[in-house]
């Protein structure tokens, strides 16, 4: 059992297997996965250990070596953790990575996943059954020497040795989002990845230190959903109760429903699942629940909306969620997950700051400005500095700089990449490529260096942009990308902005929603985008973990490749004030 100790998490073990093995020797706790139906199945954290050392012999017996890589497709289920721990208790190095959600984009999956596994250099990959029936041309274009199987596939044999018990030695490659470039696989340690599970514990055991129950529908090979919420239950020898993702997002309510009936202290999510939450539960589904035990609604790995959050909180106060429980964070990958918490006891925190001077590179307080939320202080370990364009000096608090972290659970680095990653790592330091400021000790973003809009010399971040549209009707929340660029002859730089519709929206709805969103991100940003270009639901390109690629949409715009529906090109409308919008025929949709 953890406990606190003088500011720090005591009872850790120094390595995932050796976490698992002590888990494995408490009476209770363990994993609940939660059907449809909600009806759950129970699987302790012994018999996990069980099935994972049965893969493990598998593994010994097709010839798997230390330190060699095992690529994981699976959805959210038992065999997952059993390939993952079983390739760890093999002497290997598990690499998760996303299974196919969309058969009519399979290509790109088939290519991108290839792509992603010869960067892992894995060996074999282990394959969930229904993956395996579509996921061939991935692996023929991977070519993993020893093969690809599922679980029952992997042959019979003898217990395979146990691992040298070594704490830096890499434990997973987690991919980075790849939100500007392709997904890089980050080589985490064992130290790095219990650093970053003791960091979020003690943020859960600082508000009660009898939790020992949590919930989450996040992908498994999201950092957030395995580092962020299944080690730090394994570490307490805790129960976690597992919700398929899509199953969140067929049923949103099964959420706050799991989190009602466990007790949960703590639960994270993206933004786009809060605002997810307002538009489609419905009061009927939260009959009986209580969310007075969540402690810990965090909101992170996106940008965080505060209208979202104030709507949250309150649309579901009446459910005896308490305002301080919305807890805004920020991490990546890079550094293993978290580097800020918001104040976990008290409600969330924003700053309006003077838009023009952001612009300029300073935050200067205007009660008329943008909003920005606060994502706190560091956590457990962690320093964070803004620098200037040279990335060495530090600027004073309000100037905006480029993001520079250090900490216990930094990456060793980007896997059989050297050069990309002298590039990361300077000096102990994480080159995190965000921009933001620090205003009385608590960090702000405003967004990531490649994704800054440059209009008329300015610079601008475009996640204010995107949100501003995300309460209109017939608006997908969170599927909105803004970006710049100045085309071939141009005396400036355009702003467009691509939304994705709902699938249900009214006709009429979709006849005025170019200009209402033009008017939206007027009133919200000064800003008025020169082109709205209203897409079909799921046509913006996203990363692995769901964040739009703002780049790879422009870059398809401009491609012709990215189209409002009904085909035949980019049909525009030259309106009276001079602002390029996008027209939608009614019929097309």
């Amino acid at each position: 059992m953890l406990r606190i100790d003088s500011g720090r998490v005591v009872g850790m073990s120094p390595t995932l297997t050796e976490t698992l093995r002590a888990a494995a020797k408490s009476p209770d706790g363990g994993l609940r996965f939660l059907d449809r139906k909600e009806q759950v199945t129970a699987v302790s954290w012994a018999a996990l250990l069980e099935g994972a050392s049965r893969v493990a012999s598998g593994l010994h017996a097709l010839g798997l070596q230390p330190g060699e890589r095992v690529g994981l497709i699976f959805p959210t289920n038992i065999s997952f953790f059993e390939g993952f721990f079983g390739a760890l208790l093999a002497g290997g190095v598990p690499a998760p990575l996303y299974p196919p959600a969309r058969l009519g984009r399979m290509e790109d999956y088939h290519e991108r996943t290839a792509r992603m596994l010869r960067a892992a250099g894995v060996k074999v990959a282990l394959l969930d059954p229904m993956v395996r029936r579509v996921i061939g041309p991935t692996i023929q274009r991977a070519r993993p020497s020893l093969g690809a199987f599922t679980l029952d596939e992997l042959p019979s044999g003898a217990p395979a040795p146990a691992p040298k018990e070594d704490p830096n030695a890499l434990a997973m490659v987690q991919f980075s989002s790849g939100t500007t470039v392709d997904p890089k696989p980050v080589a985490l340690t064992h130290r790095a990845v219990l650093a970053q599970t003791e960091a979020i514990a003690l943020q859960v055991l600082q508000l009660d230190p009898n939790a020992r129950s949590g919930v989450s529908w996040l992908p498994l090979y999201h950092d957030m959903g395995l580092i962020g919420c299944v080690f730090p239950a394994l570490a307490q020898s805790g129960e976690l109760t597992l919700i398929g993702p899509e199953q969140f997002l067929a049923r949103p309510a099964l959420w706050l429903r799991a989190l009602s009936r466990t007790r949960a202290v703590a639960s994270p999510a993206p933004n786009f699942a809060y605002a997810y939450c307002l538009q489609r539960i419905t009061d009927d589904e939260l009959d009986g629940v209580d969310l007075s035990a969540w402690r810990l609604a965090l909101n992170g790995a996106e940008p965080v909306s505060p209208d979202t959050l104030r709507g949250f909180t309150a649309r579901f106060a009446r459910w005896g969620l308490r305002p301080e429980a919305l807890t805004p964070v920020y991490g990546l990958s890079e550094a293993s997950l978290a580097v800020t918490f918001a104040e976990v006891s008290t409600p969330f925190q924003t700053l309006h700051v003077d838009r023009v001077r952001l612009a300029e590179g300073l935050a200067v307080p205007d009660p008329e400005g943008v909003e920005l939320v606060s994502v706190g202080r560091p956590v457990l370990g962690f320093e964070v500095e803004l620098r200037g364009p040279d990335g060495l000096d530090p600027l004073p608090e309000g100037q905006v700089g480029r993001l520079f972290v250090s900490g216990p659970s930094l990456m060793r680095g980007y896997l059989d990449q050297p050069e990309a990653t002298a590039r990361a790592l300077v000096g102990g330091w994480l080159d995190t490529g965000d921009l933001g400021f620090l205003w009385q000790g608590q960090l702000y973003l405003v967004g990531r260096a490649k994704d800054v809009l440059i209009l008329r010399g300015r610079n601008h971040p475009p996640h204010p942009v995107e949100q501003a549209v995300d309460e209109l009707h017939g608006v997908r929340a969170g599927c909105a990308a803004a970006v710049s660029f100045r085309p071939e002859g141009a005396d400036h730089e355009l702003l467009l902005l691509f939304i994705e519709r709902k699938a249900d929206a009214r006709a009429e709805d979709l006849a005025a929603l170019p200009e209402a969103a033009a008017q939206a991100v007027l009133l919200a940003t000064g800003l008025r985008p020169d082109e709205v270009i209203v897409l079909a639901p799921g046509t913006l390109p996203r990363t692995s973990s769901g964040k739009i690629r703002r780049g790879e949409a422009l870059r398809q715009f401009t491609e012709g490749r990215l189209l409002p529906p009904g085909g035949g090109g980019r049909a525009q409308d030259r309106r009276a004030d001079g602002a390029l919008v996008a027209g939608l025929r009614p019929d097309a949709l």
